[in-house]
Formats: C-alpha cells, sequence, structure tokens
C-alpha cells in the first residue's frame, strides 16, 4: 500500500537523501519502546538491545518534497517483508543487512472459504461503522489473492500496532488469515456492544428530556395557578443539602426516592408537606460519630467528686467503664440503671458522666409514657406523624454518641396503643442497638455508640427481660452527716449564687441546718433540703432588696423566723420504754424509715385484728408470730389463759400508707411477748426480720436503706438477721460508728436484746396476776450483761453476738 512519511530529524533526512540516491529503497521497522530501550553506541549490537522490532517491510520511495524547516516530506509503498539478518551502521541512522521472509502459501477450498468469510466479515465490519467508507468494501471484494487481501484488510483494520506486528511475522498465510478473521470478529462484537450501548444512552436521554419536557409542563401549570414560587426553592435547598450530607447509602436512598417524588408534587398537594419533613428529619439526622479525644480517667474522677459526695460504689464503676472505653473505644457499651430514692443525684450523676466524657446530655423522661410510638416513632400513614424519643434526641444532641439518660423507667405505663417496654427492649440490648429501625423513618440507625444510664426509684415495677439487659446500681438515701455535708459544701453556695447574694450576706450555722434537715425535710435525697435553702435565700434577698444590709446568720432557732412551723413530724424513737410497742424498720421509695408496731389486747375471745393497712405477708406475718408465742407460752411464762380469755389488736400507725413485706415478723413478735409478760421493750432499739414457726429469722431486704432511716429517727441499737451481716459492708462507716448492731438467728436471742430485764417461765400465784419481774428464783432466759455483748467492734463493724444461756434450777 501506498503511505506517507514525514523525516524530521537530521539522520532520516541523510537517510532518505542517501536512498534517493541509490535505489529509493528503505526498511521500515516498526519501534518497541523508544523511552526504555537505549540507543546502543557501538556499530554492531546485539539484536536484543534493538529498539525496532527484527521483522519489517521493504518500501520504494515513489515521491519526496523538501519541507521549509529542512524536513521531508516522503510517500513510500511497501515491496515486502525483510528480517534484518545484521546491523552494520547506527550512526547518523541505521543501516542493517537483511533477508528476505518469503510467505508460506495455501490453496484449497479451506483457503477459499476462509477467504470469502473474510470478506463477508470486512463488509459488516464497514457497514456497522461510521469512520471506514464503502468504497473499501468494493476494493476488499476485488482482490483475488489471498495474501493480498490479507494485507489490505490488516492495514485498514482498527487494531494495535502490535497486533500488526504479529501478522507481519507470521510466515504461514493461513495462520494470518486465523488472525485476521479474529480481530474482524472482535470488532464485530465491539461495533455491537457499542450500538447496545448507544441504545441505552439514548433511551436515558430521551427519558430525560420526557421528564424535562413534563416538568416544564407542570411549572407552566403551575405558575397559570399561582402556585410555582415556593415549590422550586425548596426543592433545590433540599437537594443541595442532600448532596453536601454524608448520608450511609440506606439513608441516601431513601432521601433520593422522596426527592424525586417530591420534584413531581404540587406544593399544594396533601403529601408535599410529609415528604419534605420526611427528608428533612433524615437530614438532621447525625449518622456519624465525631472524633472523640482520648478519656483522661483523673479529669473525670475530678468531675464525679466536684458534682457529687459520696457515691464511691457508683463513681468507682463508671471510672471502671470509662477505663474500659479508654483501652478499646468500641466496647459494647453496657446499660447503667441507678435504682434510688428521689433527690440522691441519679440525673446528675448522668450529666457528670457527660462532662467528663466531653458529650452531648439528652434526657429523656419515661415517666407516664404508655405510647409504644413515643419510644418507636409513628408511621407516616398517620396525620402528624414523627420519629420517637430516640431518634428526636440524637438530632438534639446533634451526634451520634451522646450521654442517653431514660429518668422514670420504672413508671413506665401499658395500656391498649402498645408496650413501651417492648421498645425499649431493642434500645437498651447492646446485641440490637445497632440497627435500630424507627417506624418514621424506616432507617436502620446504630444505637451502639450512645452511652444509655436508666433510672428508677424501684425495680418492682421493671419487666424482668427490661431488667436482664441492665446493670443495676443501687444508689441509697443520705445520712443526716451526710445531708450536713451536702448542705454547707453544695446547697448553700448554690442558693447564695442562685439569689443574687455574696457570702457575707447569709450565712448558715450547722445547728441551722440540721434542723431544716429534720424538722423541714423527710427524704432520703436532698432535693427539697435545698429547696428550704433557697427559700431562706431568697427572705434574704428580699431583705438585701429593700437595702437591710446586715449581715443574716441562719441559727436553728432563726429557721421558724425564715420557714415557719415544721411541717414534717419524722418518726423518732420513744421517750421511755413501753410495753406492748416495738420499734420496727421499713423500705420505701424515698428511703428507709421505722415504724411502731402496737399490740393492745382486751376482754374477748381470742379473735385477732390486725390495722394499719397491712398487706396479705404482712397479716401472715402477724398470725405467725401469735402463733409461735402461744406455741411457747409456758417457756416465756404466760398463762394459756390469756389467749382464751382475750382479743388481740395490733395496729401499725400511718394508717394511710400501705404496707406490706415479712420484714416486721420479728417486731410484731416482740410486740406480743411485752403485751403479755408486761416487760417493756427498749425504746433505742428497732428490729427486722422474717420469722418462721420454728423461732428461727430469717434474711430481709434493704438492709442500708433501713439502716439509714432508723439512724435518722434516733435509734441507738439494731437487732438484725445474721445473715444480713453481709449487707452492712454498704453502710457508710460513719453510721456504723454511731449504731450498736445486735445479730440474731432466733426468736430467744431477739427477746433478749429487745428488753431490759430478763423474760422466763415463772410460777403463777393464786388468786394473783403472775409476777413479771423474773425473780423469786424462777428460771429465766437471761442474757449477757451489756458490757459483755461483743455486738459492735471499734471501727463499727458487727461482730457475731453471745448466744443466750439458761439459767440454771
Amino acid at each position: 500500500m501506498m503511505f506517507p512519511l514525514v523525516a524530521t530529524e537530521p539522520g532520516e533526512v541523510e537517510l532518505a537523501d542517501e536512498a534517493l540516491a541509490g535505489s529509493k529503497i528503505i526498511g521500515l521497522f516498526t519501534e518497541i519502546d523508544e523511552e526504555t530501550v537505549p540507543v546502543p553506541s557501538d556499530p554492531n549490537p546485539p539484536s536484543m538491545h534493538l529498539p525496532f522490532h527484527r521483522v519489517g517491510t521493504a518500501a520504494i520511495i515513489h515521491k519526496m518534497i523538501r519541507l521549509p524547516d529542512g524536513g521531508m516530506r516522503l510517500l513510500v509503498q511497501g515491496v515486502s517483508r525483510i528480517r534484518i539478518r545484521e546491523i552494520v551502521q547506527s550512526k547518523p541512522f541505521w543501516k542493517a543487512r537483511i533477508e528476505l521472509v518469503p510467505g508460506v502459501e495455501a490453496a484449497g477450498l479451506r483457503t477459499e472459504a476462509q477467504t470469502r468469510n473474510l470478506k463477508e466479515l470486512f463488509a459488516r465490519v464497514i457497514d456497522g461503522s461510521n469512520a471506514m467508507p464503502d468504497e473499501l468494501k468494493v476494493i476488499a471484494h476485488n482482490i483475488e489473492e489471498v495474501d493480498r487481501l490479507v494485507d489490505f484488510l490488516s492495514a485498514n483494520l482498527s487494531i494495535l500496532a502490535l497486533a500488526k506486528q504479529e501478522i507481519l511475522e507470521t510466515p504461514s498465510l493461513e495462520r494470518r488469515i486465523e488472525l485476521v478473521t479474529g480481530h474482524l470478529h472482535h470488532e464485530l462484537n465491539l461495533q455491537d456492544m457499542h450500538k447496545k450501548i448507544q441504545s441505552e444512552v439514548q433511551s436515558e436521554i430521551d427519558k430525560s428530556q420526557r421528564d424535562f419536557i413534563l416538568r416544564q409542563q407542570i411549572k407552566a401549570i403551575q405558575k397559570e395557578l399561582g402556585e410555582g414560587d415556593e415549590a422550586p426553592t425548596e426543592v433545590i435547598e433540599l437537594e443541595a443539602r442532600l448532596k453536601a450530607a454524608l448520608l450511609p447509602s440506606v439513608a441516601l436512598e431513601a432521601a433520593t426516592r422522596e426527592l424525586d417524588r417530591l420534584k413531581r408534587m404540587s406544593p399544594g398537594a396533601s403529601e408535599y408537606s410529609v415528604a419534605r419533613t420526611y427528608i428533612d428529619w433524615i437530614l438532621s439526622i447525625p449518622w456519624t460519630a465525631p472524633v472523640r479525644k482520648s478519656i483522661d480517667l483523673a479529669r473525670a474522677e475530678r468531675i464525679l467528686n466536684e458534682d457529687h459526695y459520696d457515691l464511691e460504689r457508683v463513681k468507682e464503676r463508671i471510672l471502671e467503664y470509662l477505663a474500659v472505653r479508654k483501652l478499646k473505644e468500641k466496647a459494647r457499651s453496657p446499660i447503667l440503671c441507678l435504682v434510688g430514692p428521689p433527690g440522691v443525684g441519679k440525673t446528675s450523676l448522668g450529666k457528670s458522666i457527660a462532662r467528663a466524657l466531653d458529650r452531648p446530655f439528652v434526657r429523656l423522661s419515661l415517666g407516664g409514657v404508655q405510647d409504644e410510638a413515643e419510644i418507636r416513632g409513628h408511621r407516616r400513614t398517620y396525620v402528624g406523624a414523627m420519629p420517637g424519643r430516640i431518634v428526636t434526641g440524637l438530632v438534639q444532641a446533634k451526634a451520634l454518641d451522646p450521654v442517653f439518660v431514660l429518668d422514670e423507667i420504672d413508671k413506665v405505663g401499658l395500656s391498649y396503643r402498645g408496650d413501651p417496654t417492648s421498645a425499649l427492649l431493642e434500645v437498651l440490648d447492646p446485641e440490637q442497638n445497632e440497627a435500630f429501625s424507627d417506624n418514621y423513618l424506616n432507617i436502620p440507625i446504630d444505637l451502639s455508640q450512645v452511652i444509655f444510664i436508666t433510672t428508677a426509684n424501684m425495680l418492682d415495677t421493671i419487666p424482668p427481660p427490661l431488667r436482664d439487659r441492665m446493670e443495676i446500681i443501687d444508689i441509697d438515701g443520705y445520712a443526716s452527716q451526710d445531708k450536713l455535708f451536702i448542705a454547707r459544701h453544695f446547697l448553700v453556695p448554690r442558693a447564695v449564687e442562685d439569689n443574687g447574694l455574696s457570702k457575707g450576706q447569709i450565712q448558715f450555722t450547722d445547728s441551722g441546718l440540721k434542723r431544716i434537715i429534720q424538722g423541714y425535710t423527710m427524704e432520703a435525697g436532698v432535693r427539697n433540703l435545698e429547696r428550704e435553702i433557697s427559700r431562706v435565700a431568697r427572705k434574704v434577698a428580699t431583705k438585701v432588696a429593700r437595702r437591710k444590709t446586715r449581715p443574716v446568720t441562719v441559727t436553728a432557732a432563726r429557721v421558724p423566723d425564715y420557714l415557719g412551723p415544721e411541717p414534717f413530724f419524722e418518726e423518732r424513737s420513744g421517750r421511755k420504754d413501753a410495753i406492748g410497742v416495738a420499734t420496727g424498720m421499713a423500705w420505701t421509695p424515698v428511703g428507709g424509715t421505722i415504724l411502731f408496731v402496737e399490740a393492745t389486747r382486751m376482754p374477748g375471745s381470742r379473735n385477732l385484728t390486725l390495722t394499719g393497712q397491712l398487706g396479705e405477708v404482712m397479716r401472715e406475718s402477724a398470725i405467725a408470730a401469735l402463733s409461735y408465742l402461744r406455741t411457747h407460752a409456758a417457756h416465756y411464762g404466760i398463762d394459756e389463759e390469756d389467749f382464751t380469755q382475750n382479743d388481740l389488736h395490733i395496729h401499725v400507725p400511718a394508717g394511710a400508707m400501705p404496707k406490706d413485706g415479712p420484714s416486721a415478723g420479728v417486731a410484731m413478735f416482740t410486740a406480743l411477748t411485752s403485751l403479755f409478760t408486761g416487760l417493756p421493750v427498749r425504746r433505742d432499739t428497732a428490729m427486722t426480720g422474717e420469722l418462721t414457726l420454728r423461732g428461727q429469722i430469717l434474711p430481709i431486704g434493704g438492709v442500708r436503706q433501713k439502716v439509714l432511716g432508723a439512724h435518722r429517727a434516733g435509734i441507738k441499737r439494731i437487732i438484725l438477721p445474721r445473715s444480713n451481716a453481709r449487707d452492712l459492708d454498704d453502710v457508710s462507716p460513719e453510721v456504723r460508728r454511731a449504731l450498736t448492731f445486735i445479730l440474731v438467728e432466733e426468736l430467744d436471742e431477739a427477746l433478749c436484746a429487745a428488753f431490759s430485764t430478763p423474760v422466763g417461765k415463772r410460777p403463777k400465784p393464786k388468786g394473783k396476776r403472775p409476777i413479771r419481774d423474773g425473780v423469786n428464783g424462777s428460771p429465766v432466759l437471761e442474757c449477757e450483761p451489756e458490757d459483755k455483748k461483743a455486738t459492735r467492734s471499734t471501727n463499727g463493724r458487727p461482730r457475731r453476738a453471745a448466744a443466750p444461756r439458761r439459767a440454771r434450777r
């Protein structure tokens, strides 16, 4: 074929001049890689170092035109294949000895069929190509020589130079036919794929054009109706926010789908605002958690100590959790449940944890929640639907890893609208909450990085499956000394600052604070105490605002001047020992307290009356106490006629308050024994424990709360079941040092500690009531003297109490 060449390098120009001066024949070879293969310096380099292939074409120069820049344009025609045999010269141009490469001819029906196939395939390639003229198809059809046809097709196909070089170097004609046929088939496949792509693109373009035309028509209609001004702006803003947001693939797909629906809606349509609000919620949720600083345990401990007094066990557990998060950032977050009376600092502990971690704080009050949709959200089919409070809290925090406090989880209600605790099972389960699904969004949200902290006043109303998912941490009430310390160091400075006063304008004495604690508050926490201190500060602030600037010192005597008469009467230990009255201990959601069990008798026929709004378990304890006393009446010197000729009445004051539980059994037995023996019960002694018909005393619960309540009431001695000795570890050392604990296993031991005078079996004089003082040499159940009882060590820890002994006859 004829081919134009341009010679620009001096060596190429010199080569062309020498060829034109001689035979006009030059060799044309394809370069291998001009950049990586170096030009050899010796005149006879090895063949492996040649920068071009060894097989090329001998061509004759038919025409030459010199160019103004010194180069020349050549028109050459290929003559035959040649192979380099030896390099003679490399500078200023290459010169080599060559040899002809003869071709291996092929003939027969196979060759004829292959030739016809080549022409048909090439014709199909020409028909499917827009770059190749139809004249090539006519030329190829008129070529009769097979080898010439193969060369013609190879030259005109759009194949790589290496592929053409392979065809050139192949001497076998049949093999060359196969190579060219393969390239033709490949070209046809490329054309088919190109047509398919063009068809798909054209379909998309046609659809886009159709959608564009329809949207333009909709805009024109909306403009005529006066409805097309606001919608485009909102859609453009939402689209821009969607492109800028870093959403997960599921959320991005849902938002994009809803945005496409929004574009096709009229702003006046009822679904328009629903779709727009849905996209707003998706864009408002923080889908990725920010990078947080490493946790500083020393700083966290300092913050916890600054915000809360005591609560050492709770602080220790929180620091353990923070230490684990510091060592392993993606550690599974436990669900902490802080259980305790109101006002002891459960919610503020969550704030302190958030401040220690530098995370946002979110509080969700669950008190009175009766609708499951409050947690999971409403489905979008409802009017006014919106996400649940969990998703709303994340949007409020603007972070995916806030400290989330679920307050009052024990007060979640159940109604016909569903059970909210069932929805909380997924929220508070570390195994499930990494893909929490809200009914409104219907998109999985990762809650595994949220630190959930729940609070409750009691555990009884929390369903067992939900309680099992949480780690329970008990926070009990404060003793009077603790309240005094908190008031002096936390509550008073806060009240002074909140009411615009200075330290020099108001001061509280310890006696004044104690009177407020004991006479004006009745709680396990310090919430009401803070209110009363603020009341005093406000009254002082009123005087200061009226220019009465004399400093005020709030003493115990002046507290009523600011707060009025004491509104509460806290149960206190009696002023003197009483017959038929025993001091029991109880625990309520607001803390521990004492209660008096009163027993009396009257002529009758063995009837037992129980009052004081007692529960079924507590009524059974009274019956069991009476049964044991009647069974062992002779042992305690009681005449059986005292039971058969009298009615008994047991009353527990504060009748407006429901009471239940087995822990009052010892107190009831003590009150009945005191009633029939005439021996008074010590006023400074409180007792608790469940009794059995065998005279055993079983362990009870709420020891710490009961001990604190008894301590506040002025009790000095406490009778406890020996099995509850381990529970005294939770009582603060100050309270333990102020009390004497008597650990008992049998009712006789409890009676020895409850009575000042021993009780036992005595003879009954004729015509007179039994002697109740245990004299006249009758056998008595004696107890060790008070100074010999090893019931309290020097550090306030209880030791085993001495067992009672029988007196000798």
